[in-house]
């Protein structure tokens, strides 16, 4: 069953959502390479924690972590460990938050170092797929709409979009009705209506879309060993549009102010 949810529900979900985007804003400021991605879940969890939050992963489905990292073929679901990234290295960072009983949910891939222009291109176009489905979330279109419109975009550029890991509702539990697949048919599934909260994730893979489980039974990673690239936001369907309760915007001040220091 989809939870519609009100205004007044949806401004809290902004709240909750923020503090995730806010996060990958710390995020982005420690992440270089020689660090580890379990100092950058540390940091994630401290910060957390003093916006008188709560970490959405840690604990769930017993993740051990606060971030779900995810480094070059690796799809999602990595957790830190005391590994340093490595120069051209991209990094899938994903993070939730409890905030007032309301989750938010948000992704971010970086480029770290000297990134090559194939890797690049890929970030590139798994963003404006997500940009891509946000259009598409609005009163008059179907979920399937949000899919397809993703998938001609990935498949166009010659990717492959994943098929067993989805998008997803979200509001008071983290993965709610209904499912958001990256790919479809448009005009099919449930219309889009007034209060529908959905975390829309694109995951797109250089090579192909088959994916493969690895050992320490989190960590899921590409089939062929080619890099993928995960970017999520929170989006509300409000006054018949899409509304994103997350943004990149922290991410995107921090990674400036990098970039300018260098």
């Amino acid at each position: 069953m989809i939870i519609y949810k009100t205004k007044e529900e949806i401004e809290l979900m902004r709240a909750a959502a923020q503090v995730v985007s806010r996060t990958l804003g710390k995020v982005a400021e420690a992440i270089d390479v020689g660090v580890t991605t379990l100092e950058l879940d540390t940091i994630a969890e401290n910060y957390i924690r003093s916006q008188n939050a709560e970490p959405g992963f840690l604990g769930l489905y017993d993740f051990p972590n606060t971030l779900c990292i995810s480094v070059n073929d690796e799809v999602v679901h990595g957790y830190p460990r005391n590994e340093p990234i490595k120069d051209g290295d991209i990094v899938s960072v994903d993070c939730g938050a409890i905030l007032d009983g309301y989750y938010g949910d948000h992704a971010y891939t970086f480029a770290v170092g000297n990134v090559s222009e194939e890797k690049l291109r890929l970030l590139k176009v798994t963003k404006e797929c997500l940009e891509i489905g946000i259009a598409q979330t609005r009163v008059g279109n179907r979920l399937g709409d949000i899919g397809y419109h993703i998938q001609k975009h990935a498949e166009d550029n010659g990717y492959g979009v994943v098929r067993e890991l989805v998008g997803h509702g979200i509001g008071q539990t983290m993965h709610e009705e209904p499912q958001i697949p990256n790919y479809g048919r448009r005009g099919r599934g449930k219309k889009i209506k007034e209060g529908l909260t959905i975390a829309i994730e694109p995951m797109i893979n250089i090579g192909t879309e088959q994916i493969r489980y690895l050992e320490d039974n989190w960590t899921i990673a590409t089939g062929d060993g080619q890099a993928s690239a995960h970017f999520e936001h929170d989006v509300a369907v409000v006054n018949g549009e899409p509304d994103v309760l997350s943004t990149f915007k922290y991410v995107e001040e921090a990674l400036a102010k990098k970039d300018n220091v260098s």
